[in-house]
């Protein structure tokens, strides 16, 4: 019975202790728990962590920065490099026509001061834009191919004239090689700085060996060896222009001068004195063979080919009578090619179809119309422009 006694008290014990701790519970409350009225209103205001209001606490959200710009989006980058594989690149050859032209009085004097927009260059007929322009004065390279066959005695005195009135005005910085030609070709002397050493040359030249004037054979020749040569080249043509035996024609040697780029051709034509006298005296039938048809109309064929050849390329014929007439030619020459007006311009037709196209350089005022030069004393001056008639597109090769 104590045993029964003693369990009762001890659970009676348990259940006062459980009792009293669950009210002490209730009637306390935490300090933080009580909340502004207005904030109750607010269930998801923001916390100081920067996130809402939650019911265990604000929720952590970082604050975003107001410098903090925005993320760029990365560059695309290019296709991987293949190792073994050669990189390509692709590039478009654009053609650039350059000319030398010169401008000249009537007295054959070099007219400078010319600006750009003085020019316009029309190719087949359309205006082409410049793209560079400079007045330049350089020394020359040239090479003097001398006609000397044993002919007329008069016919090598012209040419021999000639020859030494040229090699006179040679200047220091001028490179000059000698050529003569008969029924073929004798280099006298390749090229040099040393006038002297021309004339040597020339000194060489007393007894002919061969009446043929292959001139187209000589001619072409001479424009395929000064191709290899850079920068601006002349040829100093001194001949009657009759052709008497070439392997090549007039139309294969047309096409070889059209072909070529940077020589400029001067032709000097010899015995306009004799021709002269002779046709006074009908007695031009002596300066051919037996086989020629009609000799004077050989010899006008003759001046017409020299004309030709110096035209096509940008340069002037000549045919001096009397012995001060070449010094007044070569005067002439020596202003001209000594000084000229370097023009480039880039094509608009650009096809690369091995056909010639056809220059036409002109001089215009502001307004676009032709150019009227004036004297000191107010007179119109007249001037003539040298400039090579065109070109040969290149080909395409397919």
């Amino acid at each position: 019975m104590f045993k029964n006694l003693l369990a009762i008290m001890v659970l009676a014990g348990l259940v006062l202790t459980t009792t009293a701790s669950l009210g002490q519970s209730q009637t306390q409350q935490p300090s933080g728990s009580q909340q502004n009225p207005n904030q109750q209103n607010k269930p998801n205001s923001t916390g100081e962590a920067g996130g809402p209001q939650g019911d265990i606490g604000p929720i952590a959200i970082p604050k975003k920065k107001e410098t903090d710009e925005p993320k760029k989006e990365p560059k695309p980058q290019g296709p991987k490099k293949i190792e073994g594989m050669p990189e390509t690149t692709i590039t478009v050859n654009v053609p650039l026509v350059t000319i030398d032209v010169g401008v000249l009085s009537k007295d054959g004097m070099f007219i400078p001061g010319l600006k750009k927009d003085n020019f316009r260059v029309l190719e087949d007929g359309v205006p082409q834009t410049i793209t560079d322009f400079t007045q330049i004065q350089a020394p020359i390279t040239a090479v003097l191919l001398v006609e000397f066959a044993s002919t007329f005695y008069p016919f090598q005195i012209d040419s021999l004239r000639a020859a030494y009135t040229f090699t006179s005005t040679m200047k220091k910085e001028d490179w000059v090689a000698l050529i003569s030609y008969d029924i073929k070709q004798h280099i006298l002397q390749d090229f040099t700085q040393d006038k002297n050493a021309v004339f040597g040359g020339l000194n060489s030249l007393r007894v002919a060996l061969s009446a043929e004037t292959n001139l187209f054979d000589a001619l072409y020749d001479t424009v395929d060896r000064l191709e290899t040569v850079e920068g601006r080249k002349y040829i100093i043509l001194v001949s009657t222009g009759r052709d008497t035996f070439s392997k090549r024609t007039l139309d294969q040697i047309l096409k070889k001068i059209q072909g070529t780029k940077d020589i400029v051709i001067y032709s000097i034509s010899t015995g306009q004195a004799i021709r002269t006298w002779a046709e006074s005296h009908n007695m031009m039938g002596a300066f051919c063979g037996i086989t020629s048809f009609n000799c004077n109309i050989e010899y006008l064929q003759a001046d017409n080919q020299m004309k030709t050849f110096a035209k096509m390329t940008g340069g002037k014929a000549y045919l001096p009578i009397f012995p001060a007439q070449f010094n007044e030619a070569f005067n002439d020459i020596g202003q001209t090619i000594r000084n000229e007006y370097n023009i480039s311009y880039h094509p608009t037709n650009r096809a690369q179809d091995g056909k010639f196209r056809k220059i036409k350089v002109e001089l215009v005022d502001e307004t676009g119309h032709a150019l009227r030069m004036r004297d000191q004393h107010g007179k119109d001056v007249k001037y003539s422009i040298l400039a090579r008639d065109g070109y040969k597109a290149k080909q395409e090769v397919e």
